[in-house]
């Protein structure tokens, strides 16, 4: 028998306790063996310890029993359970922690065990009746290596939630047997896990509140990505022809929206509340068109400023900046075409197909982005020369010094530095985008048109992102109209008109 999945001991105790302490003597006890060493026949109960198979989610199941009259009898219950781990272990590692279960219900119920052949009798049946049907784990580990076309940040994300929280939490059990219930035990035990982060960030203990440091909680929308690759892998399952389900439990279960949040404007009383308290009101923040301006005017000069500029002006996404080539840029034309995107995949960067197929687009340029786009050609230029030999040429519209593509992550790290510097309230990078967003709303363009220049696959994306920006941006752009208006210094108002004879402070009924 494989010796991890079982192994126990015997011991004897008594009840004997200390007459100072209270705290029961155990093998102290002087009655408990004889003078020479033999275990005392008239003193004392016998208990075994039962390292039962691990659970599901592989923790350890030790077990404790006594109150055996003799030793033999404590060994023939540990004799007995690991007869039935024996059965189960030539049905593989779920039949095992199974086994593992019903013993650990026996033990707690008094029942006695049931005969090891009945129980391989019954395991050696299920294996004929279920054919090929794999474990949660068997196929999610099939399934993604399948999935040949995808990306390398989703292939990423697919296997982390995988390895988290998937496959400890829902591996063991049959793709037929897989409930509702089950995985939204999995989605409570995540619950829980914020729970306990929360509460140890407000502990007052600073060795607790250390130990969190950085831990994150996981929000709706992070539960509802792992939600949406467990239902994807269900639904290949359910097409698979040599696969015999045709129920998708993760569809029917219920979590919170996780929406995406909507996008605030840094106005000038939020920067207040932000300097004040150190919070953010919204987790997707953007900058005013004035903000936006004061970050490029802090930026120009930078290496990387080519890449901000077209980000904050053109709606790029940094992936899609960073792997922007010198020949989908049509200088003459004012225009550049989104093929392809140099994205992060761990520590790493790759080469891939914009994310979706509209952000595959073309951009129409401003005057300023063409003039910021011909100035790096001549900076680019120059590195070019001043490298000599050790060019390495990629084609790439911002690069290194010496022609390698620029990472992503050096990118957002030089954003957060110059943000700072010019001591504007925080966004992500990718924010900066947004920013783009807001110059053209606030030029009066409508959704649809901010909707292809970002790229978005759906105008509803656009409308939830930005449905908060458009009342503040059109309040602003009232007030610049009103402005435009050339009034005298002194303006003179209608009189108000006099009150009625006995109707002070009152209202007219």
């Amino acid at each position: 028998m494989n010796q991890k999945n079982f192994s126990g001991s015997t011991f004897k105790r008594c009840s004997c306790k200390n007459p100072t302490t209270g705290r029961r003597l155990g093998t102290a006890c002087p009655k408990i063996k004889r003078r020479n060493g033999a275990w005392s026949s008239d003193h004392g109960t016998w208990f075994f310890q039962a390292e039962l198979p691990h659970q599901h989610d592989g923790t350890r199941r030790t077990r404790r029993r006594g109150g055996y009259a003799t030793q033999t009898e404590a060994q023939g219950q540990l004799d007995k359970m690991a007869s039935l781990v024996k059965a189960a272990e030539p049905h593989g590692s779920t039949a095992v922690t199974r086994v593992g279960d019903l013993i650990d219900n026996k033990l707690q119920t008094g029942e006695p065990f049931p005969p090891p052949a009945d129980i391989a009798k019954q395991l050696h049946a299920e294996t004929q009746n279920l054919g090929n049907i794999p474990t949660v784990a068997e196929w999610l580990t099939t399934w993604l290596s399948r999935r040949k076309k995808l990306r390398g940040a989703t292939k990423l994300s697919y296997s982390g939630h995988i390895r988290l929280w998937l496959e400890p939490h829902l591996g063991h059990y049959r793709l037929d047997a897989l409930t509702v219930e089950h995985i939204a035990s999995m989605f409570d035990a995540m619950t829980e896990r914020n729970e306990a982060i929360i509460a140890a960030k407000a502990s007052d203990d600073p060795e607790i509140r250390k130990s969190v440091r950085g831990v994150r909680v996981m929000g709706p929308a992070t539960m509802q990505r792992y939600r949406a690759t467990l239902r994807t892998a269900l639904n290949a399952a359910i097409r698979d022809p040599n696969i015999n389900i045709t129920f998708n439990p993760a569809a029917y279960v219920e979590l919170d929206s996780g929406k995406r949040p909507k996008a605030l404007l840094w106005t000038p009383s939020r920067v207040e509340r932000w300097q004040r308290t150190g919070q953010k009101p919204s987790r997707v923040m953007v900058w005013t068109p004035d903000q936006v301006g004061r970050f490029l005017d802090h930026a120009e000069g930078h290496p990387y400023y080519v890449l901000l500029h077209l980000i904050a002006y053109r709606g790029l996404r940094r992936g899609e900046a960073c792997g922007l080539p010198w020949w989908d840029v049509d200088l003459a034309a004012g225009s550049i075409t989104i093929t392809t995107a140099f994205v992060q995949v761990g520590w790493k960067a790759e080469f891939g197909e914009p994310k979706s197929e509209a952000s595959g687009r073309t951009v129409a340029l401003d005057s300023a982005s063409v003039e910021v786009l011909r100035a790096q050609r001549r900076r680019q230029e120059a590195l070019r020369q001043l490298a000599g030999a050790d060019w390495v040429e990629q084609g790439i519209v911002c690069t290194e010094p010496d022609g390698r593509p620029l990472q992503p992550a050096k990118l957002s790290d030089a954003f957060h530095v110059i943000a700072e510097a010019a001591g504007l309230p925080p966004v992500r990078l990718h924010d900066l985008r947004h920013g783009a967003a807001t110059l053209m709303l606030a030029a009066g363009a409508d959704l649809k048109v901010v909707q292809e220049l970002l790229g978005h696959s759906s105008i509803t994306i656009t409308a939830d992102t930005y449905t908060h920006v458009l009342p503040e941006l059109a309040h602003q752009t009232a007030e610049a109209a009103a402005s435009m208006v050339p009034r005298g210094k002194e303006r003179k108002l209608l009189p108000a008109p006099p009150r009625r004879p006995g109707n002070a402070g009152g209202h007219r009924r």
